[in-house]
């Protein structure tokens, strides 16, 4: 009578509620005082129980006293760069949900609940804040046209497409944070974070999200010649690395093109009359073709090696449990 009694007590104790996920707030800065304390306060607001982190990265200004006024934890970074300073935020901070977003007031803090509702019910990875500018002032032309040409030429290498793979406003899951291996330095983190995706077949999503001019007093640290090369480096770097096979067969396609061209003239004239007169071009030709040759069989060898790489990267992935609400 008395083991009834308690399994009925035991099931008419109400149900304790599934525990609201940890939601992290990462915000990387540089020499952001003018607008470091108004992203604080926006994302206070509209996520109230998420810790914020802001990380400084050598700040010559006031952003670090400014952002623990405005109530944030602030740590700091010595190695400069972006992709530095996102290594170390995702290897220091523990939370079930995290926000990455750029210390310099641009993106909009009330789209973060639909960014973050979205992973959780989706069960994705990844969402990126697809940015559409509410002023002249927020996108510079070269930026814009930089953006634009580098999402385009992201797409043909990999064969999917993101609309803005620069943005600096993202929702990521546990799983995606701790299996992410961060090997750039600088601003190129964003096209890193997209291909990795890409390439993993992650689930992600692109929501549409204001994007604001900086509030005066705040200057970009983004070179449009300079950071622009350096990410159109790191794609041609990802895709030497992630799909190898492809990388070195156009780079076979192209000397044995030029291979040919050059033994060309050279068999016509031995067909006609006998003999090879451009001997040293025949030697040229035939070395250019050896090494269209390797450079085929290296694809093949790499890409056995990619392919062992890129299912460890699945199985770490897959050891973490998915974004859900419970």
């Amino acid at each position: 009578m008395a083991e009834a009694l308690a399994q009925f007590a035991k099931e008419q104790r109400p149900q304790s509620e599934p525990a609201q996920p940890r939601i992290a707030v990462l915000v990387p800065c540089f020499n952001e005082e003018a607008a470091v304390a108004s992203v604080v306060a926006d994302f206070r607001q509209a996520l109230p129980a998420a810790e914020i982190y802001v990380y400084d990265n050598n700040s010559s200004d006031r952003t670090r006293a400014v952002a623990l006024q405005a109530g944030a934890e602030v740590r700091s970074e010595r190695r400069q760069g972006k992709g530095h300073v996102v290594r170390r935020m995702f290897a220091d901070i523990e939370a079930d949900i995290y926000v990455l977003v750029d210390g310099d007031a641009t993106y909009d803090a009330a789209s973060a609940p639909r960014m973050i509702g979205a992973l959780m019910d989706d069960r994705l990875d990844m969402v990126v804040g697809l940015r559409v500018d509410r002023a002249e002032a927020a996108y510079r032309p070269g930026h814009r046209a930089g953006n634009r040409m580098l999402t385009r030429f992201l797409s043909t290498m990999f064969g999917q497409e993101f609309r803005d793979i620069l943005s600096g406003y993202r929702v990521f899951s546990r799983r995606f944070v701790k299996t992410f291996p961060v090997l750039s330095d600088g601003f190129e983190i964003e096209t890193e974070l997209s291909v990795h995706a890409l390439e993993l077949a992650l689930p992600v999503a692109e929501i549409e999200t204001p994007y604001f001019a900086r509030p005066e007093g705040s200057f970009s640290k983004l070179n449009t010649w300079r950071d622009g090369l350096r990410i159109l480096g790191t794609i041609l770097k990802l895709y030497r690395s992630e799909k190898p096979l492809r990388f070195f067969t156009i780079i076979a396609c192209g000397l044995a093109l030029l291979s040919i061209g050059l033994a060309f003239p050279v068999i016509v004239t031995y067909v006609e009359q006998g003999v090879v007169p451009r001997l040293p071009t025949a030697v040229l030709s035939m070395g250019l073709m050896i090494l269209s040759v390797l450079s085929v069989s290296s694809g093949l060898v790499l890409d056995t090696v990619t392919r062992g790489r890129r299912e460890m990267k699945l199985l770490a992935w897959l050891s973490q449990p998915a974004a859900n609400r419970g």
